[in-house]
């Protein structure tokens, strides 16, 4: 059974959040600058925008973590707030059960009064009058732990870790016991129990797999509040979102519809803004020749009145007079090369003979560790050329089954060959070990010395690196700029076929946008484990489940 949230009438017009004039900056770094948008009651928002651009401050903002420099926050009277950040705030001490149940501590509170009243009552059994007493108490404080939803809790709490992938199991661990995803979902989790009129969710579907996506894509529709929603899942986007709000040179703009919609409207707005920037720049060209030839002749008074009225045309703004800005995106380009000839079959990747015409050929494949068997008889095989996709709940060995295949680990059970002869490009899901004091440009180059400075800072652009940035130490980088930093290492390698487990995990969606048009012009095989629904869509040609 799905919880759903208590009905809030929608009325279209309501503002639950007022934001008018908001600047802020730290240091002399603008964050945000003159911003002002409405946030309506029943209305889900996705709130886009480059990595840096300033979503999360806004979403403080908005919460009233922090103030703004000049400008409004104005939030509905008793208007609750669910905020969910991308670093989790649990307490490390507690168990999964007792960190989420800390939600409802009031109610827990009252179950415990509730017990001892329970127990008063059974002493004084002989003595009528205090007993009566004691039995209004708990009257009283019944009702109000019963309307307050003290009968039901449990089971919204179980169902909540369920649908988040957590099994019962799961509930008696110590938190400092679960990994960096689990942390982040069970922080999700507390803040869809807290039943908050208002949910700001910065990346809630970071290290869900498919089905706890779906889950929440369901919960979330069943909320009659409102939400602002970062995220990178452009399905989710698509499937929740009625309004999308862009930020983006510190400012924001509002776009009707779904994330798609978004993208069809700016699209025609930037090619509309450049017409105008065309035909703009053309006018005031010619007047300005015009003024310029007749301002001492005959014509002279014409001239200066010419001049006056663009003057004025050109304070008030009636002119588009600057180049329509497109966001800067990634620019991913595998090379496609003739297959090489046949190499040494005493390759580390060999095992046996692959089937002609594929590249990968597995046959009753096993892998258990002790009595865990994460998958048996795994029978299936990759022709050239194919596109396989690879997914399924977390937990059920598809990153161990990409470590068979590369030869890292060894089945328990059955058989596969991997084409010697094939040039591998594997992109892991947890990074290698980096030196943090080493620059950007000298990681690329580290694979290939030929590679000169130049051409290696030219390369980099393509990847937003550019000038001063590919100096930058790896030890001060965001997650989406290694990640780009490990794609770019891994098309230098020019591979034929290409393994990644997890790729667009931490790139922004114009950084997936790049890889997806890449991948979709490689002429190689590709085999992917991937929980990014959009992205197996538009790349994969079958799917392994």
């Amino acid at each position: 059974m799905l919880f759903v949230f208590p009905q809030i009438p929608y009325d279209g017009l309501m503002a639950v959040v007022t934001v008018q004039g908001v600047t802020k900056q730290f240091g002399t770094q603008i964050v945000l600058q003159d911003v002002s948008f409405e946030l309506h009651t029943g209305e889900t928002v996705a709130l886009v925008g480059a990595n840096g651009a300033g979503k999360t401050t806004l979403f403080r903002l908005i919460a009233g973590e922090m103030a703004p420099d000049t400008g409004t926050v104005t939030r509905a009277k008793g208007l609750g707030i669910g905020f969910l950040r991308q670093e989790p705030d649990i307490t490390l001490e507690r168990t999964l059960h007792e960190e989420v149940g800390h939600v409802f501590a009031p109610l827990l509170a009252m179950e415990q009064r509730l017990h001892d009243l329970s127990e008063q009552m059974a002493r004084s059994a002989d003595d009528e009058s205090k007993l009566s007493e004691l039995m209004t108490k708990y009257e009283w404080i019944n009702e109000r732990f019963i309307a307050a939803g003290g009968h039901t809790f449990e089971t919204k709490l179980n169902e909540i870790l369920g649908g988040l992938g957590f099994s019962q199991a799961d509930h008696t661990k110590p938190m400092s016991m679960l990994s960096g995803g689990e942390k982040c979902r069970t922080a999700l989790a507390k803040v869809l129990l807290q039943e908050r009129r208002l949910l700001l969710l910065d990346e809630p579907t970071n290290h869900l797999d498919i089905d706890a996506v779906r889950w929440l894509e369901k919960f979330l529709a069943g909320h009659h509040g409102t939400a602002v929603i970062v995220s990178h899942d452009r399905y989710l986007l698509d499937r929740l979102c009625n309004r999308t709000i862009e930020l983006e040179r510190h400012r924001v703009t509002s776009f009707p519809g779904n994330y798609s919609n978004y993208v069809q409207t700016k699209e025609i707005r930037l090619l509309t803004q450049q017409r105008q920037f065309e035909k703009d720049a053309e006018f005031i060209a010619k007047e300005r020749a015009f003024i310029a030839k007749h301002l001492a002749t005959q014509r002279t008074k014409e001239a200066q009145g010419r001049r006056k009225r663009l003057e004025r045309r050109l304070k008030a703004g009636e002119f588009v007079t600057e180049t329509p800005h497109a966001q800067r995106s990634t620019k991913i380009r595998f090379e496609n090369k003739e297959r090489r000839e046949k190499a040494d079959k005493g390759g580390s990747h060999q095992r046996g003979e692959a089937t002609p015409g594929a590249v990968l050929r597995c046959d009753e494949l096993c892998m258990a560790y002790n009595s865990n068997a994460l998958f048996t008889d795994l029978t299936f095989q990759v022709l050239s050329g194919l596109r396989l996709g690879i997914t399924g709940p977390n937990g059920t060995g598809k990153t161990t089954l990409l470590k068979i295949i590369l030869g890292e680990i060894n089945p328990t059970g059955g058989s596969f060959a991997l084409d010697p002869r094939l040039q591998i490009g594997y992109y892991a899901q947890e990074e290698g070990a980096w030196d943090a004091d080493r620059t950007i440009v000298d990681e690329i180059r580290k694979g290939r010395p030929q590679l000169s400075e130049q051409d290696a800072r030219t390369y980099l652009g393509r990847f937003l690196f550019t000038g001063v940035d590919a100096f930058k130490t790896l030890g001060t980088l965001s997650g989406g700029e290694r990640s780009r930093i490990r794609l770019a290492t891994l098309i230098l390698e020019q591979p034929e076929l290409l393994i990644l487990d997890e790729p667009t995990n931490h790139l922004d969606i114009p950084s997936r946008e790049a890889l997806e048009a890449a991948l979709d012009e490689f002429t190689g095989t590709i085999i992917v484990v991937s929980h990014d629904r959009y992205f197996l869509d538009r790349i994969i040609d079958r799917l392994l489940v």
